[in-house]
């Protein structure tokens, strides 16, 4: 008799095991339970404010015990990405703000602020200011790649939606005539990165998310099942609005049932 395989899991960090600098209540918990039952898992997140080490930082800050290789974020694949294609990358121009370009260096990476191989954007807060912005629109003019780490409109932050990387990279993309190639989710290559990550296949494994445009239908194409959690962005009249039908919805993520996972 063939034993069932068991699913591994994608989950969302932001708006899932915590939001507005708050832990999820019962996220801890079902991580916890996640591991004590053999679950393989990721913590995916297209954060780019924040490095590797300090997400995972953040995370045992909120009670979340999770190990820092369990966590594979859009910097890490952006800069795996730029690596594995360009070995001889003279240099990456990095538009975002706080600690993510360890993540490069960690990678070899030579970060520049003059003629770059590639302008990598991600969530640049206030330093989208328009000399910077400029700059990177000049550079792709001369030739530089053009990476984006997410492209996501806007994300939920305690004082409520803000923009996010997307309108920037859409401006960019309109203002040079150059379209940015998307690394984090909902790209076939981020999740097929984080699959890889945890030798996993898409038809095994269920992304849990509060984004129904890059979680729920980001994995729905790339062949895993989706659930979608109520504990961030987006709610049940956004489920209507863009007709997204997730394969379950939970109220959070501490409501995650095994029972049919055979």
């Amino acid at each position: 008799m063939t034993m069932p395989i068991k699913p591994s899991f994608l989950i969302d960090i932001n708006g899932v095991l915590y939001a507005d600098h708050k832990p999820i209540l019962g996220a801890a918990k079902m991580l916890d339970l996640l591991r004590e039952k053999g679950y393989s898992f990721r913590l995916v997140s297209n954060a780019t404010q924040a490095c590797r080490k300090t997400l995972h930082e953040i995370l045992l800050g909120y009670g979340l015990h999770v190990r820092e290789e369990e966590i594979f974020s859009a910097p890490v694949a952006t800069a795996q990405y730029i690596k594995r294609t360009d070995k001889s990358c003279g240099g990456c121009f990095l538009l975002t703000i706080g600690d993510v370009y360890t993540d490069f260096l960690n990678e070899g990476i030579k970060l520049v602020e003059k003629n770059p191989a590639y302008v990598a954007i991600g969530d640049a807060g206030a330093e989208y200011t328009f000399e910077r912005m400029n700059k990177a629109f000049n550079m792709l003019l001369d030739g530089a790649g053009f990476v984006t780490m997410e492209k996501d409109r806007y994300w939920k932050s305690p004082k409520g939606l803000s923009l996010c990387a997307g309108a920037y990279t859409t401006a960019l993309e309109y203002a040079s005539g150059r379209k940015a190639t998307l690394i984090g989710k909902p790209s076939r290559r981020f999740f097929g990165l984080a699959l890889k990550d945890m030798k996993a296949k898409p038809k095994d494994t269920v992304m849990i998310g509060d984004d129904l445009l890059t979680d729920v239908q980001g994995a729905q194409k790339m062949g895993m099942k989706a659930y979608f959690v109520k504990t961030g962005k987006h709610n049940m009249q956004d489920v209507k609005k863009f007709g997204i039908k997730p394969d379950k919805i939970l109220d959070s993520i501490a409501d995650l049932s095994f029972d049919d996972r055979k």
